[in-house]
């Protein structure tokens, strides 16, 4: 415990230090800033919704708080599935390009707008961003900042909230979780996925059926009671073992695998959309699958449900931050999360880290199902020359995915995290 304590502080210093010197650099011995040098910063901007090619790595001006914000200088940023929809333009109502992506991060407070409260400069901090994350610089309201444990990295700390607060919710919030129940989630070895597998460790005898693609099953077979092929009938394996099915189903991939959820729901069961990675099949969007994927989606009769006494529902963690003004519950709820970190009953999973410029090649493991657990992009990480020579043509990619067996309009799916 000591050894991580000295660690973490260890990489506190570095950055500050790092900070520092920067800024000794950009004034000198005056302290005068050189104008289109330090007001500038290092960011990933998407030029326009498609493919990897519209991202890149570009100079823009650096933020400054407004009132009730905090500036932060980041260090890590989080990389979810609903980043590459976002990169995709397959969301409702995206955002004008260009734009900087990005929903989560980690830092120090480098500046406090007016009437901010309760942090300080050089406070270790974890943040909520809508949109603008990946830069070195980011400015967002206080209500969605919270401070480091001591013992948190800031790599940890870039793959906490969205994973962990999108998992709590579901399970405690929406399907209220409890002694002995069932789970179904599926993208078991995903970033959500793993926070699910953790959270139902903290409540006695609850059973956790998974599913993952092959590939994951031995990393992450201790996390789960039951892991299955993705491609596999789980239906009826989920059947086999439990006659009556699960309480909860927490869906990432829509389609037919509504319909499926459902069916595997006891009554009093809870059934919950949470993403729609079905949708996406290609690198660019692809109409075609998204009406599919609807078309493919069981049609819900309330009468139906009404006779077999299940619950269906949806969770946008975004939606619910950012266009539903529910940061106070968010920021109950991350202090829940904070108590059981401390805890040590969860911990999140860092898949691994990539520079700014290796964005792409992130992204693109994302979209081949390689993670397990968080991919983090470092601010401060020097590419590794052979992705930093192609950082900025870097062609189009996903020619090569796997298909599922039969069905060649339909490739390999990715969890959809939000």
């Amino acid at each position: 415990m000591a050894k991580e304590g000295a660690q973490r502080a260890e990489e506190t210093e570095q950055m500050i230090d790092k900070e520092g010197g920067r800024e000794a650099a950009e004034g000198g011995a005056g302290g005068s800033l050189r104008a289109g040098d330090a007001k500038e910063m290092r960011a990933v901007v998407l030029s326009a919704f498609g493919g990897l090619n519209k991202l890149r790595v570009s100079k823009k001006a650096m933020p400054e708080p407004q009132e009730g914000e905090l500036k932060i200088r980041v260090s890590e940023d989080g990389l979810n599935f609903i980043d590459l929809m976002v990169r995709q333009g397959n969301i409702d109502n995206p955002p004008k390009t260009p734009l900087v992506p990005g929903f989560e991060c980690s830092g120090i407070i480098e500046a406090l707008g007016d009437s901010v409260k309760g942090f300080e400069i050089g406070d270790r901090v974890m943040a909520f961003v809508n949109y603008s994350a990946w830069a070195e610089v980011v400015c967002t309201p206080v209500e969605f900042v919270y401070k480091i444990p001591d013992d948190m990295t800031f790599s940890e700390a870039a793959a906490f909230p969205m994973n962990f607060v999108t998992a709590y919710m579901m399970l405690f919030e929406v399907a209220n979780l409890r002694e002995g129940m069932s789970v179904l989630v599926h993208s078991a070895g995903g970033g959500v996925g793993q926070a699910v597998a953790q959270l139902c460790s903290t409540i006695p005898n609850v059973t956790v059926f998974g599913t993952a693609s092959s590939f994951k099953h031995e990393a992450i077979k201790n996390s789960v009671t039951h892991l299955f092929d993705r491609n596999a009938d789980y239906v009826q394996e989920v059947k086999r073992i439990s006659a009556d099915g699960v309480d909860i189903v927490l869906d990432c991939l829509c389609g037919e695998n509504t319909g499926k959820g459902l069916s595997l729901l006891k009554p009093l069961g809870t059934y919950i959309l949470y993403g729609s990675s079905n949708m996406v099949t290609g690198e660019t969007k692809s109409f075609f699958s998204f009406a599919k994927s609807w078309w493919q989606v069981e049609k819900v009769n309330p009468i139906k449900l009404y006779e077999e006494n299940k619950v269906i529902a949806g969770f946008s963690l975004l939606n619910l931050l950012f266009k539903q003004n529910r940061g106070g519950l968010i920021k109950g709820v991350m202090d829940k999360l904070l108590n059981l970190y401390n805890s040590k009953k969860i911990k999140p999973v860092v898949d691994s880290l990539w520079a700014l410029e290796e964005v792409k090649e992130a992204m693109q493991r994302i979209h081949d199902r390689g993670n397990i657990g968080k991919l983090i992009l470092d601010v401060e990480k020097a590419p590794t020359p052979l992705m930093a020579n192609d950082s900025t043509e870097t062609s189009e990619a996903g020619e090569e995915e796997e298909y599922h067996e039969g069905d060649n309009e339909n490739k390999e799916r990715m969890p959809f995290i939000q």
